[in-house]
């Protein structure tokens, strides 16, 4: 990195699902100008336009046909087939150039897929640019951005299309998710100076600061409720006085358990919500649990929810225990999700980038994985120890409560705190900003 230490960056990403953009959301605060949606800002041309629109309308109907019966899965593993990750051991040479990833180069070489993109910036400001999503990386290296090229990555382990080319000349610097990742890197020839362990960055007002005061607050609330009959609380009470603090400690009057089913940006699992709360009818009728169904940014999503909940006598008589949580607009969304995680107990999601989201001591209960990086991320997301793989969603009301009154949910979310990094987005700002933070170092959890 130049002498010179940069207050800004450019932050670049794009809408396709939502994980690229979460990651983004989480550095508003580096971002020079608003943050730059690669396939959709002001002045993008119409062949740009059309070449990012086909890639994301194609993932999103493979992500949705996949639920068929026998053809989906079909479809679906020969098209997961080119975005594979393939198994690390035993340690060897990755860094010859996937399908995929020869695929994204025709775009950029032969189509000229991000120029556009890159000498707007070049011209409006030369700053560093921090990229959430690899296409825009690599263009930027092709077309010869002046600056520094950063490059977040966005799962708990990736695939070889997230690697340039030729990745030993490669300029392209990387803010790693976690330890599995920066070994990924090097077996995908990344160079090590080029490699940065930061950790996925979750946003700030999850945070609360250096010191995480906000995941203290909220960590001693959450563990009330999570651990009705005090099991876990008296056996740990000093560490968590000691860890969180004596005054996020106190055992307060139990609300209702607060359960969020979000849905991803293709709109997969949808179906799985409504099962979800069939099964919690009684209890959510009896105030014993609240169920957000976060349909996100798809009004089609929020119509099927309330539609279906009718259809099985559950949109009438539960009042404020169901909630479908729908948000006109992304930037809306994400900024609300985060107030939505705040006050929620237990996040059930595939295995995305919210798998990192235990990181502030909440437990994840993941539905079936969708894609090779999903099951990565169920990995590692077990390995932490922060949630665990659904059991029948038909008997949620059954084994989810086993798991709260024994002190196993309340158990995930201390793992998750303990072990999962959360200081992603401050660690980032760190380095582009040359100015200190007060972090411990992260350890190399492969």
């Amino acid at each position: 990195m130049p002498e010179q230490h940069f207050r800004k960056a450019w932050v670049v990403t794009v809408d396709m699902g939502y994980g690229h953009e979460r990651a983004s959301h989480a550095l508003t605060d580096l971002a020079y100008a608003d943050v730059i949606v690669a396939n959709n800002y002001p002045g993008i041309p119409e062949s740009d336009k059309k070449l990012w629109k086909q890639s994301r309308t194609l993932y999103e109907a493979f992500s949705r046909f996949k639920s068929f019966p026998i053809v989906g899965q079909l479809a679906w593993d020969i098209f997961d087939g080119f975005q594979e990750i393939k198994s690390f051991y035993p340690r060897r040479d990755l860094s010859k150039p996937s399908l995929q990833l020869l695929q994204l180069y025709y775009l950029i070489e032969r189509k000229g897929l991000g120029r556009d993109l890159v000498e707007t910036l070049r011209n409006k400001r030369k700053l560093p640019m921090i990229c959430t999503f690899f296409l825009p990386a690599f263009a930027a290296e092709h077309f010869d951005y002046p600056e520094d090229i950063y490059l977040v990555t966005t799962d708990a382990d990736i695939s070889r299309a997230w690697v340039a080319k030729d990745p030993k000349r490669s300029r392209i610097k990387y803010f790693a998710s976690n330890g599995r990742v920066v070994e990924r890197l090097k077996l995908y020839g990344v160079r090590p100076e080029n490699i940065f362990l930061t950790g996925f960055p979750l946003s700030k007002d999850l945070i609360g600061g250096e010191r995480a005061e906000t995941i203290m607050q909220d960590m001693g609330d959450r563990i009330c409720h999570l651990d009705p009959n005090g099991i876990f609380y008296s056996k740990y009470e000093e560490t968590l006085r000691s860890a969180i603090g004596a005054s996020n400690c106190r055992r307060t009057a139990i609300r209702p358990l607060t359960v969020t089913f979000a849905v991803g940006g293709a709109g997969a699992q949808r179906d799985l919500g409504l099962t979800i709360a069939e099964s919690l009818r009684e209890k959510i009728r009896r105030g014993k649990v609240v169920l957000n169904l976060v349909a996100g940014t798809k009004k089609d999503v929020a119509t099927h929810f309330k539609k279906r909940l009718i259809d099985l006598g559950l949109g009438s008589d539960l009042g404020e225990g169901v909630r479908i949580q729908y948000y006109p607009d992304r930037p809306s969304y994400f900024k609300k999700f985060d107030q939505l995680v705040r006050h929620s107990d237990v996040l059930w999601t595939k295995p995305s980038e919210l798998s990192f989201y235990t990181g502030v001591g909440l437990p994840i209960i993941a539905a079936p994985p969708i894609g090779s990086q999903e099951k990565f991320n169920l990995v590692w997301l077990t390995s932490v120890g922060g949630g665990t793989a659904q059991l029948d969603p038909r008997y949620t009301d059954e084994w989810l409560f086993d798991w709260a009154e024994s002190g196993g949910l309340a158990r995930m979310a201390w793992n998750g705190f303990i072990e999962a990094p959360t200081h992603g987005a401050y660690r980032i700002e760190e380095i582009i900003t040359g100015l200190p933070v007060k972090l411990e170092k992260l350890p190399l959890i492969v």
